[in-house]
């Protein structure tokens, strides 16, 4: 292919400060393969995702010094072989870039509208749908159980394939079990899915005459950055400086959006200025950044932030929890987050777009690597058949009793297992298949 090294590693900074460009016009020095010749060939674009893993790969002294190109037949193929050899490694993925864009830019994507998670082996239960989506229109809701998909047991399908093989299908019957214990049978179609990122804020007044700001962040994508202004313009006329950020479902998003939301938590009171770093391998140390806190006209004097986490709480999510704690009282309540100190970059090639791990981020205090999750405060029970953010919701009546005792409940409201079978998330599945929390957790 001919391909110029340290264009991999230019093009890898220029979408990172743009943070949500993963359009070419973002970076003009930078030449991709065009559609019709050599480069955008099966065998081209192999050779265009070796060639950018060998660069910008945050873990590329681990790869194999040599690749059979023949025993792959697809760059997705290569890509899942170079990255097994880093178990680290569950988020580098490549989609389509115009599926990129349109879910990082625009908060939209084509599918059912809902995510999913296992409460037994065989009970599986929505834990959000989407305003207007397909499933929204079924009349799906949060605690539903899904009995049967196109005739089957649920059991049957986790013996076999697998729900989230299913889920990719564009047409399912739906055999749901609602609140109320009746069951219906829906045929749904999939369709275009627009996120409400941050579908709930309010002000709580607690007895003690403090004033709480609550809201719900459901993905760090472009759509929300408007949204930021108007809520906590809210929380500064309300005095608010005490926050509960709702995360427990957050996996991740643009760093962009994560530095902003900062600036609004931390720019008015941070007395250290950062607010992360950013590192790459030893091939882009060039590249490495600081992001610093900037004092916005809405940005609250935050004293006390509480984040409601479950081990779906991942990357930017982590990562705002972890670069706030330098500055402010932080807790976590719920559980122990996923564990993704690491992120993806945006490297378009032909009509795709190749996300591999390429940087870690660490604090002011240069906390980082916790691959493990951000330890948890406060255990307490996600029920699914509890609205979230409701007030007999466990997490906000842990948060806010923290915020008012400066202690957790005694004893724990309940604590949250990690679940058996792995998570299902049809609102960030890959149009390929494969694990859906890679774009749950995926490129910010």
């Amino acid at each position: 292919m001919g391909v110029q090294v340290k264009k991999f590693s230019i093009l890898a900074l220029l979408i990172l400060l743009g943070a949500g460009g993963c359009s070419v016009s973002d970076d003009p020095g930078f030449v991709p393969p065009q559609v019709g010749t050599d480069a955008c060939s099966i065998d081209g674009q192999k050779q265009y995702v070796l060639d950018a893993m060998r660069d910008v790969y945050f873990w590329n002294d681990l790869l194999p010094a040599s690749v059979d190109m023949n025993a792959y037949a697809t760059p997705e193929d290569l890509l899942e072989h170079l990255i097994s050899f880093q178990p680290l490694d569950e988020f580098s993925y490549i989609d389509l870039a115009a599926a990129d864009a349109q879910f990082f830019g625009e908060g939209q994507y084509e599918g059912y509208g809902f995510s999913t998670r296992f409460e037994a082996a065989d009970d599986l239960r929505f834990l959000r749908v989407f305003a207007s989506s397909p499933a929204a229109t079924a009349q799906f809701e949060r605690g539903q159980r899904i009995l049967m998909l196109n005739g089957r047991t649920i059991a049957d399908i986790e013996a076999n394939e697998g729900v989230g093989e299913l889920f990719a299908l564009p047409t399912l019957e739906f055999t749901i079990r609602r609140l109320d214990s009746t069951e219906v049978t829906r045929i749904v179609n999939q369709g275009l899915v627009t996120i409400d990122p941050l579908p709930q804020s309010r002000v709580i007044d607690l007895p003690g005459g403090t004033s709480v700001g609550y809201l719900e962040f459901v993905t760090f994508i472009g759509t929300a950055d408007a949204a930021f202004a108007d809520i906590f313009s809210a929380f500064q006329q309300a005095n608010v400086t005490d926050v509960i950020i709702d995360l427990r479902y957050n996996g991740g998003g643009l760093i962009s959006t994560t530095e902003l939301l900062g600036n609004y938590l931390g720019g008015a009171i941070a007395v250290d200025p950062i607010f992360s770093k950013t590192l790459f391998n030893a091939n882009n140390s060039d590249f490495n950044r600081i992001a610093f806190f900037r004092n916005l006209f809405e940005s609250i004097s935050l004293s006390r932030l509480v984040v409601i986490a479950t081990d779906r709480t991942a990357s930017a999510s982590e990562l705002i929890t972890n670069s706030m704690e330098p500055h402010v009282d932080v807790s976590i309540v719920g559980s122990r987050t996923r564990g993704k100190p690491v992120g993806q970059l945006g490297i378009p090639f032909c009509d795709k777009i190749l996300r591999p791990t390429a940087f870690e981020t660490v604090n002011a205090d240069d906390e980082g690597g916790y691959f493990g999750g951000l330890p948890v405060d406060c255990p307490v029970l996600d029920d699914v058949l509890i609205p979230i953010g409701d007030d007999t919701d466990p997490n906000m009546t842990a948060a806010l009793f923290l915020l008012e005792n400066g202690a957790c409940p005694t004893p724990p409201l309940a604590t949250q297992g990690l679940q058996k079978t792995a998570p299902v998330n049809d609102a960030f599945r890959r149009d390929r298949g494969g694990p859906a929390w890679r774009k749950l957790a995926g490129a910010w």
